[in-house]
C-alpha cells in the first residue's frame, strides 16, 4: 500500500511537473500528452476507476469550448477577423493611434470570441502591418499579446478558464461581464500608458506616409449567416440562456452548409485543448480524493491569498489547471471569490512569457516570420502591468 502511494504521488508530481515546463525532457510530449497519460497512470494505479475518471470530465466546459472552436472557424473563413481589424485600422493613420486601435480591437474581439484565437489571427497581420508602415513591431504586439488577455477578462466567453469557472459558480453572463468589465477597460488603459513609456516611438500622432488597406477576403453568404447566429448567440447568453447549449445550437447551425467542407471547419478544432482539459479534470478529480489542497484552504478564504496563490499558480503550472485546483476550495455561493479566481487566473498571464497560451502564440508566430520577442523584453513590460492590473481587480472586487 505504501508503495501504491509513493507511485501515485509520483505520477501527480512528474505530472504537473510536466505542465509546468510544457515538455517532458527527452520525450516528444505537450501537456495534452502529459495530462492524458497521468491521467492513465493514475486509473490504473487505482487513484480512481474509469467510470470516476469519465464523471470527473465537465461536459459543460467542454461542449462550450467545442462549440465556441467552430463557431471561431466558421468567423475566420468568413473574413470576419480580416475585416474588423482593416476597420479599427482605418479609424486612424498615427503610431499610437494603430497602438490604441490593435490594443482595444484585440480586447474587444478576444471578449468573445476566445483569446487565444485573437492572438493567432492578428498576429502576423500586424507584423505586416508595421513592416510595411516602417515601425518596430515590438510594442504592437505586446499591445495583442496583453490585450487579448485583458480583453478576454470581461466575459464568461472569453478564454477557457472563464468558461470554467461559468460552469462551476452559476454566475450569469451580464453579472461577470458588468463586474468584471471596468477592470478590462481599465487594464487596457494602463497597458497602453506603459507602452507609451517603454517605447518613445508609439507616442507619435502624426499619420504614418503609408497604410496599408489590405484586400478582404469576404466569403459573403458565410459571412451574413454566420453573423446572424452569431448575434442570436449573444443574445442567448445575455438574456440567461445555459451557455453550453446556447453554443452547441449555434455551432450546430454553422455545421448545416453547403459551402464549406466539414474538414475546413473540424481542423480548425483544437483538440489539444479539449484533450488537455479531460485530464486536467481527472488529475484534479484524484488530488480531491487525496484531499492534498487541505493546507491552502485558509489562504483561499482571504481574497488577498486568493489573488496571491492564483497569480504564482497560474505562472508555474498555467491558468487553467490553477483553476482547477483551486476550484474545490471555493463556495459555490461566494461570487467574490469567484471573480477574484477569473481576474487574477487571466492577469497573472501577462506576468512572464510563458504565463499565457496567448503570449507563446504571439512569439511563436512572430519567430516565423523573422522577428524576435525576447522573454526580457516582455518581462520589462509584464511585471509592470501584472502588478497593476492584480492590484486593480483586488481592490475592485471587494
Amino acid at each position: 500500500m505504501i508503495f501504491l502511494q509513493l507511485a501515485i504521488y509520483g505520477v501527480l508530481g512528474l505530472t504537473y511537473l510536466g505542465l509546468a515546463l510544457g515538455y517532458i525532457p527527452g520525450l516528444r510530449m505537450n501537456r495534452a500528452t502529459i495530462a492524458l497519460v497521468g491521467s492513465a497512470f493514475l486509473i490504473a494505479l487505482g487513484a480512481l476507476n474509469l467510470q470516476e475518471a469519465w464523471q470527473a470530465i465537465d461536459a459543460k466546459t467542454i461542449v462550450f469550448l467545442l462549440s465556441m472552436m467552430v463557431v471561431n472557424a466558421n468567423l475566420f473563413y468568413a473574413g470576419f477577423f480580416q475585416r474588423s481589424l482593416l476597420i479599427l485600422l482605418s479609424l486612424t493613420r498615427s503610431p499610437l493611434g494603430l497602438l490604441m486601435a490593435l490594443t482595444f480591437g484585440s480586447a474587444i474581439l478576444s471578449a468573445f470570441f476566445l483569446n487565444d484565437t485573437l492572438a493567432l489571427i492578428f498576429t502576423p497581420l500586424t507584423l505586416s502591418l508595421t513592416q510595411t508602415v516602417g515601425l518596430n513591431p515590438i510594442p504592437y504586439l505586446l499591445a495583442i499579446a496583453a490585450a487579448t488577455n485583458i480583453g478576454s477578462v470581461a466575459t464568461l466567453s472569453g478564454n477557457p478558464q472563464n468558461i470554467l469557472i461559468g460552469s462551476f459558480s452559476g454566475i450569469s453572463y451580464l453579472n461577470f461581464s458588468q463586474a468584471l468589465a471596468p477592470v478590462a477597460v481599465t487594464g487596457l488603459i494602463i497597458q497602453i500608458g506603459l507602452l507609451w513609456l517603454l517605447y518613445p516611438d508609439v507616442r507619435s500622432t502624426r499619420p504614418c506616409q503609408l497604410l496599408p488597406t489590405g484586400k478582404e477576403r469576404i466569403f459573403r453568404p458565410l459571412f451574413n449567416k454566420t453573423l446572424v447566429i452569431i448575434i442570436g448567440l449573444l443574445i442567448a447568453f445575455a438574456v440567461g440562456l445555459p451557455l453550453a447549449e446556447s453554443a452547441l445550437v449555434a455551432a450546430s447551425l454553422l455545421l448545416i452548409t453547403r459551402r464549406l467542407k466539414p474538414q475546413r471547419i473540424l481542423n480548425k478544432v483544437d483538440g489539444n485543448l479539449l484533450l488537455m482539459f479531460s485530464g486536467l479534470f481527472i488529475l484534479t478529480r484524484v488530488i480531491q480524493n487525496l484531499n492534498l489542497l487541505e493546507p491552502f484552504t485558509h489562504i483561499v478564504s482571504s481574497p488577498a491569498g486568493l489573488v496571491g496563490i492564483t497569480a504564482i499558480l497560474s505562472n508555474i503550472i498555467s491558468n487553467v489547471p490553477t483553476v482547477l485546483l483551486l476550484e474545490p476550495l471555493i463556495p459555490r455561493d461566494n461570487q467574490q471569490l469567484w471573480l477574484l479566481l477569473a481576474a487574477s487566473s487571466t492577469l497573472a498571464g501577462n506576468l512572464t512569457l510563458f504565463g499565457a497560451v496567448a503570449n507563446l502564440i504571439v512569439v511563436e508566430a512572430t519567430a516565423e516570420l523573422g522577428y524576435r520577442l525576447t522573454f526580457w523584453e516582455h518581462l520589462r513590460f509584464g511585471v509592470p502591468l501584472t502588478v497593476c492590473t492584480l492590484s486593480l481587480v483586488y481592490l475592485w472586487v471587494q
